[in-house]
């Protein structure tokens, strides 16, 4: 099987300070890849090399396209990494007003990534808009509510609900439960969990919190200082780690 995604030897510095360095591997269709470490490991900083908001200094993102097969996004037109991010991949915000349109309705979010990729009939956009709000648990009265009216657990699902209207094969997420209240954070899981094996999609998602990549994740990457110290299925990883600093995250997390 052809991967849907391969990083080949990903790097980048800030000066002599490194983000992440020597970073490689692929990710299958339907595959969820989890991304762990301290503040200042290099987790957001891959993402976000990965998901074209970052160049790297070195590497190559092979992404394995619809129409001619596997691709470097790094050598892509803007234009088609600018199509690529409104219809192949989606990016889930860990502050979700950094993924929606404050001052656009909550259908007007939904429907503003379908315009953008081509839609045009009204009705047929509003009906889609309420369908996806209906999935991530909003009621179709909120539809032409304002997100700043909604609650921070909301305005993530409505997050969420703008990124995978289009189909994406693949989302990025950076602490998509990051600042909610526990409780919050089991229902957003649960919701993403049944999205990820209803729609096929694969992630990598980036967290501080073991519980959310043993919930979501089939494999693990954990990362300090920007290198990756620690890879494998993330059960065998949790519960068997092999390097020190994993073995530290993990009995932190056990001692809690």
């Amino acid at each position: 099987m052809t991967p849907l995604l391969s990083a080949r030897s990903i790097a980048k510095f800030y000066g002599t300070r490194i983000g992440c360095t020597d970073v490689s591997f692929d990710l299958y269709p339907g595959e969820v890849l989890g991304i762990v470490g301290e503040s200042g490991s290099g987790k957001s900083t891959l993402l976000n090399c990965l998901a074209g908001h970052l160049a790297p200094d070195t590497g190559e993102i092979l992404f394995d396209t619809r129409t001619d097969g596997p691709r470097d996004t790094l050598r892509m037109s803007e234009a088609e990494r600018r199509m690529l991010s409104r219809t192949d991949w989606a990016f889930v915000h860990q502050n979700p007003r950094d993924g929606l349109r404050m001052g656009v309705s909550a259908g007007g979010n939904v429907g503003e990534r379908l315009m953008a990729v081509g839609a045009r009939h009204y009705g047929n956009i509003r009906a889609e808009a309420t369908d996806w709000l209906g999935r991530v648990e909003i009621t179709d009265d909120r539809l032409d509510d304002r997100p700043s009216d909604f609650s921070g657990g909301m305005q993530q699902r409505l997050q969420i609900a703008r990124n995978l209207v289009t189909g994406p094969r693949l989302v990025f997420m950076d602490e998509p439960t990051g600042g909610l209240d526990v409780s919050v954070q089991a229902r957003l899981l649960d919701l993403l969990r049944g999205l990820v094996r209803e729609m096929g999609l694969s992630a990598i998602i980036v967290t501080h919190d073991l519980a959310v990549v043993r919930l979501l994740a089939h494999r693990l990457m954990v990362m300090k200082s920007g290198h990756v110290v620690e890879q494998g299925l993330t059960d065998q990883v949790l519960d068997d780690p092999q390097h020190a600093y994993t073995q530290l995250l993990v009995s932190s997390i056990l001692q809690v």
